[in-house]
């Protein structure tokens, strides 16, 4: 959530925001309900003003035994037209609210302008492509042929955008989450959690997930309002929600394993067969909180944290970052690293890293103490994919398949596998 402050003092910075995410939001709606509120205050202190001037004059007359009968009416219809602006000003103030909840965070000056993904520079590419002297299969081929992937099994079990693993691939789905957790808390600092997957709707709104993409997420019917999480990133970011934290604890970092469950609304038509756009799958998750002055260091800290894992594997990737027009909601800045998958003979996202600010840090009331002052902060806070599983798997399949259709187990994902190297038909 954007500062409020601001938003009053400077909405010509909000509307240039929006013009440059392509946003249909229009600040005047904001600027109008400021000026309803503004005008509904003016008026309630106008009527506490004059009952507060009156009341010693009742008083005065009382004690003095005269009627004061004319001022009792009039305080009678003061305190009902005080109660009906309270209720106006509650209903204003709740619809400034939303409006605030709806408003994406303001892009970073450094981000590049644009209109779409096809406006995304690429920063930098890592690997060589493998080279092949037959012609590479995707990844739902091999898997299926070579017994790891059954996706009839899944739809049958919980229908379309599902999938489900045996043997050598479920274990190597596992390998590829202890790689990650393993290199993340060992070399980068994070700290592993195991969060809840169901989360309230206080919780979804902390991140940024609502109100306003709401069709995206699977919601429980229960009349608790509960979730299943689209990412670890809502728990992980959560964890301080509502409290101060010290300011000698900046950087904390976390990393977690879940399973992640989104709805795929928009996606209608989109990437049908395979691993890269399911209901259910596995990511490994980072969550940073950190001081406002070195989140944007903290960026790239995260987002080379996120490309070792493809140098281990040695798969070949590329770095772009994303323009306005395709920045997510919450986010002030993002890298997305795409992986190479030959058998798509295209770069497929795989990751996506984020400084989103202070937007989450206001939206979940989380603030830290700084030392050097007695005015509390809200945190920074960071988030992204290290790596997503799914697609991690998608690229081991496609870039360490041979002519006869065999995988081979990469290097260092070896001492999880239990002396499997190849998979073979």
């Amino acid at each position: 959530m954007l500062d409020l402050k601001m938003m009053q003092k400077n909405p010509e910075i909000v509307r240039e925001s929006l013009k440059k995410r392509g946003s249909k939001i229009d600040v005047q709606g904001f600027t109008d309900l400021d000026t309803q509120r503004k005008e509904l205050i003016a008026e309630v202190e106008a009527l506490k003003a004059e009952k507060n001037a009156v009341g010693p004059e009742i008083a005065k007359r009382k004690k003095a035994g005269e009627d004061a009968s004319d001022l009792l009416k009039k305080m009678g219809e003061v305190s009902g037209r005080t109660k009906e602006l309270d209720k106006e000003l509650t209903e204003v103030q709740t619809a400034q609210n939303e409006w605030m909840m709806s408003v994406p965070n303001i892009p970073h000056e450094s981000v590049p302008v644009g209109a779409s993904e096809d406006d995304n520079p690429v920063r930098r590419y890592w690997g060589e492509k493998p080279e092949f002297d037959f012609e590479p299969r995707e990844h739902w081929d091999l898997g299926t042929e070579l017994g790891g992937l059954d996706f009839e099994c899944a739809a049958k079990l919980a229908g379309s955008r599902f999938s489900i693993s045996f043997g050598w691939c479920a274990r190597l789905e596992r390998a590829l989450a202890q790689l990650m957790l393993n290199t993340q808390t060992e070399q980068h600092g994070y700290t592993e959690v195991l969060p809840p997957f169901i989360v309230n709707k206080a919780t979804m709104t902390g991140t940024g997930q609502l109100p306003k993409f709401e069709e995206d997420l699977f919601k429980l019917t229960d009349d608790r309002e509960f979730y299943l999480i689209p990412t670890a990133e809502v728990p992980l970011t959560n964890i301080y929600a509502g409290e101060v934290i010290d300011g000698d604890m900046l950087p904390t970092k976390f990393c977690a394993q879940t399973p992640c469950f989104r709805s795929e609304a928009g996606s209608y038509g989109k990437d049908t067969k395979g691993l890269i756009r399911l209901h259910q799958f596995y990511k490994v998750e980072m969550v940073n909180f950190a001081h406002p002055d070195k989140s944007f260091e903290a960026l790239e800290d995260m987002t080379a944290a996120a490309e070792k894992i493809l140098q281990l594997l040695k798969i070949p990737y590329r770095v772009i970052e994303l323009c306005t027009g395709d920045l997510g909601f919450s986010a002030v800045k993002t890298y997305d690293i795409e992986v190479w998958l030959p058998g798509q003979n295209a770069y497929r996202e795989i990751s996506s890293c984020s400084n989103c600010g202070d937007f989450q840090g206001r939206r979940a009331n989380i603030k830290f103490q700084p030392k050097d002052s007695k005015k509390k902060q809200f945190v920074h806070t960071l988030n992204g994919s290290g790596l997503a599983i799914g697609r991690c798997l998608v690229a081991v399949l496609e870039n360490y398949q041979q002519a006869d259709g065999s995988v081979v187990i990469p290097d260092v994902l070896k001492p999880y596998m239990g002396g499997i190297e190849v998979v073979k038909p």
